[in-house]
């Protein structure tokens, strides 16, 4: 009789250590996540994972905790109740009103310099995670998402119309130039190649965001110091072609 207590005791505690498992997972979880992955992540079985998951998500329902868990996508994420939508909205617009952090403007440059870009571009940029900060720049509405990327099928990020007015840009072609910011240990060559979009992006933005950033003035803006080309007729064979200069 005593074998069995324990047994059951053991086969509690156990199932306490996975219940607490998958709670501690799903709560750094910015996506869906598959209960396979959390069966992975905890070496159990899983249907004995997806059924402690649904455990859970009733437990949450009945109860009535701020946070509910939801399958969505193919996977599970934890949500805040829709009952208190209106207090977690003031919340985050009182939060807006806050300056960012040294951290956040470092992200927020990486992702206007090099848009579309992934958070694991920015992590390997910066050298540190960026998860949070992105997630209090998208919080804010100075990023969002721009699709996925064609190789790793990673979500891309972009700057939004949000981010030029608070900068005081008509455009990303006023961006100044990059290059002359970058600390010592970050080389235009850390920043390249850029990743690219499965799908093109829809204009206008596409305008906006892939036309390359020039690093000096157009010389014929320049009050039309320089005589414009002639307008019709070959170009000399001893012409040079013009070296189109990199942009930053």
């Amino acid at each position: 009789m005593t074998g069995e207590v324990l047994d059951e005791a053991a086969q509690d505690d156990g199932g306490r250590r996975i219940r607490g498992a998958l709670e501690a997972v799903l709560m750094v979880a910015d996506e869906p996540v598959q209960s396979r992955a959390l069966a992975r992540a905890t070496g159990e079985n899983a249907d004995e994972v997806d059924l402690l998951l649904r455990e859970l998500a009733g437990e949450y329902a009945e109860q009535g905790r701020g946070f509910e868990l939801r399958e969505v996508g193919g996977g599970w994420r934890m949500y805040s109740r829709a009952e208190h939508a209106d207090v977690v909205e003031a919340f985050l617009l009182d939060g807006q009103t806050a300056k960012l952090t040294q951290a956040a403007l470092e992200t927020l440059a990486i992702v206007a310099y090099r848009q579309p870009v992934s958070r694991a571009r920015v992590s390997a940029v910066r050298g540190v995670s960026v998860d949070g900060v992105m997630r209090t720049l998208l919080t804010r509405g100075l990023v969002c998402e721009a699709g996925v990327e064609v190789s790793s099928q990673a979500t891309l990020y972009r700057t939004t119309e949000e981010f030029l007015q608070r900068m005081g840009l008509d455009s990303l072609e006023d961006l100044p130039p990059l290059a002359p910011f970058l600390p010592e240990e970050v080389s235009m060559d850390d920043l390249e190649p850029r990743e690219l979009l499965a799908e093109p992006i829809p204009p206008p933005i596409a305008e906006s965001i892939l036309e390359p950033v020039p690093s000096t003035p157009d010389v014929r803006d320049n009050g039309g110091s320089e005589p414009e080309a002639p307008a019709a007729g070959p170009e000399p064979e001893s012409a040079e072609p013009q070296q189109q200069e990199d942009t930053p």
